[in-house]
């Protein structure tokens, strides 16, 4: 989805290369249309799009679907990538980029999507309120589910998982998001972020995920 023909025309030509279907989108309406049309595995949104810019697409993705979705941006600004990951974007690039680097960034999203379908060896998980249905990978709270992308559930799954152990923001990325993102720091912060204020966790009062200042993050044990 993007409205420099250019661009979608290398994308479409590459990712075709690779073996993927492409369908395109040339500005933000066309883009919610033919989503809503085709359902796709998987959606590559640039920021800057005529009628509906890739904010409020994302946006109004995530309203209804958990899609994993790649932004594209020429802007290099912080606050830009921080925003596109708080409204529900799985990752961001930054133009220009290289074809190798795209193609590593969708088979990343892709796998990560992959494993968070994988049953854990533990089939349910509760502490408190919540309860994590691991072989149906169903989360609630006080009953109501709780709809988490993938990647946000496989962060839970990691935490879960290590319960009462702290988890450094290098092993998360590791773990969750893979080698290529090692670097991303940010990934962890806005993620476990996004999973706390669906889980309705407390940041200065925490009944599951505390943070530990500098190093990263800790699953409360059940008590």
């Amino acid at each position: 989805m993007d409205d420099e023909p250019s661009i979608r025309k290398f994308l479409r030509a590459s990712l075709k290369q690779e073996g993927y279907d492409v369908i395109e989108a040339a500005d933000g309406e066309e883009a919610l249309q033919l989503m809503e049309q085709t359902l796709p595995d998987l959606v590559i949104l640039d920021l800057v799009m005529p009628k509906l810019d890739g904010f409020e697409v994302c946006r109004q993705i995530r309203e209804w679907s958990l899609v994993p979705i790649i932004v594209l941006s020429g802007r290099l600004e912080e606050a830009h990538k921080v925003r596109s990951l708080r409204l529900g974007a799985d990752d961001y690039l930054t133009k220009p980029f290289g074809i190798d680097e795209m193609i590593a960034r969708v088979e990343a999203v892709l796998r990560r999507t992959k494993n968070a379908e994988r049953p854990s060896a533990d089939p349910t998980f509760v502490s408190g309120e919540l309860t994590v249905n691991f072989a149906e990978r169903i989360v609630t709270v006080a009953g109501q589910e709780i709809r988490l992308t993938p990647v946000e559930y496989e962060l839970l799954r990691q935490l879960v998982q290590h319960r009462g152990k702290v988890l450094t923001h290098r092993m998360l990325l590791q773990q969750v998001w893979g080698p290529e993102y090692a670097g991303e720091r940010e990934y962890v912060r806005v993620f476990v972020n996004r999973v706390r204020r669906k889980l309705s966790d407390d940041t200065a009062n925490p009944r599951y995920i505390r943070t530990e200042p500098g190093v990263g993050y800790r699953f409360l044990a059940p008590a």
